[in-house]
C-alpha cells in the first residue's frame, strides 16, 4: 500500500466513516463554549478578589471577605484542575446534568483564583499617588478604584491575562474526565474505535497549536497597539 492510499485510508477511517468528523465538531464546539464561558467567569471573579484584596491591605476593612479570598485562593490553586471537576461534577453540582456547564464553572472558578493574583498585582502595580489623586478630587474609594485604578492596573495585566487564557485553552483538555464531548475526548473516542492513534491524537494537536499560536498573535499585536498608544 502506498503512503497516499494510507493517508486515505486513515483520513476515511478517522473523519468520513460513521460521520466522526461530527465528533470533531462538537468536541471542538464545546471546547470553545467552556474556554470562552471560563475566562469570562475567571476574570469576574479574579477582579472581585483581587479589589477585596486590595481594599482590605489599604484600609483594614473586609477582614472575613478577606479570609475567604484567601481560603478560596489556597484551595485553587492548591489542588489539581481535574480532582476540582471530578469533586464539582459528582459532588458540588451533582443535581445538574449538563457536563459541559459543569466544566464551564469549575474551570473558571479556578481560573479566577490566578487571574485574582494576576489583577491584584496589576493594582499594586498602578502609583499611589493615582489613588491619592482620586481621593483628593472628593472620589470616595470604590469611585478611586473602578475609574482610575482599575483601568490602569488591566491594561498592565493584559499580557499576563492572555497567557492565563491561553493556559485556560490547554487545561481544558481534561473535561472529558466527568463525560465532557470535549476535542480531546472526541479524538480519544476515535483512537479506540478506529485503533489507529497517530491521524486522530495529531490532529487535535496541530488544530491546539494553530489556535494557541493564533492567539498569541493576536495578543502581541494588541500589546504593540497598546505601547504605540501610550508613546502616543
Amino acid at each position: 500500500m502506498s503512503l497516499y492510499d494510507s493517508f486515505l485510508r486513515h483520513f476515511n477511517s478517522t473523519f468520513i466513516v460513521a460521520d466522526r468528523y461530527v465528533w470533531f465538531l462538537t468536541g471542538f464546539r464545546n471546547t470553545l463554549t467552556i474556554v470562552a464561558g471560563a475566562a469570562v467567569i475567571g476574570i469576574l471573579i479574579g477582579i472581585l478578589v483581587a479589589v477585596v484584596r486590595v481594599y482590605h491591605l489599604q484600609t483594614g476593612k473586609f477582614k472575613v471577605l478577606n479570609k475567604l479570598c484567601g481560603a478560596y485562593l489556597a484551595v485553587f490553586r492548591g489542588t489539581p484542575i481535574v480532582v476540582q471537576l471530578l469533586i464539582m461534577y459528582y459532588i458540588v453540582f451533582v443535581s445538574i446534568n449538563n457536563s459541559v456547564l459543569v466544566a464551564t464553572i469549575t474551570f473558571g472558578i479556578n481560573s479566577g483564583a490566578y487571574v485574582a493574583e494576576i489583577v491584584r498585582a496589576g493594582i499594586m502595580s498602578v502609583d499611589q499617588g493615582q489613588t491619592e489623586a482620586g481621593r483628593s478630587l472628593g472620589l470616595p474609594a470604590d469611585k478611586t478604584m473602578r475609574l482610575i485604578v482599575l483601568p490602569q492596573a488591566i491594561k498592565n495585566i493584559l499580557p499576563a491575562l492572555g497567557n492565563e487564557i491561553i493556559t485556560l485553552i490547554k487545561e481544558t483538555s481534561v473535561a472529558g474526565y466527568i463525560t465532557v464531548l470535549d476535542f480531546a475526548r472526541a479524538a480519544e473516542y476515535i483512537r479506540i474505535r478506529t485503533a489507529e492513534a497517530y491521524f486522530s491524537l495529531f490532529f487535535i494537536a496541530i488544530v491546539y497549536f494553530l489556535m494557541i499560536s493564533g492567539l498569541t498573535k493576536v495578543l502581541q499585536i494588541f500589546e504593540r497597539r497598546l505601547r504605540k498608544s501610550d508613546r502616543g
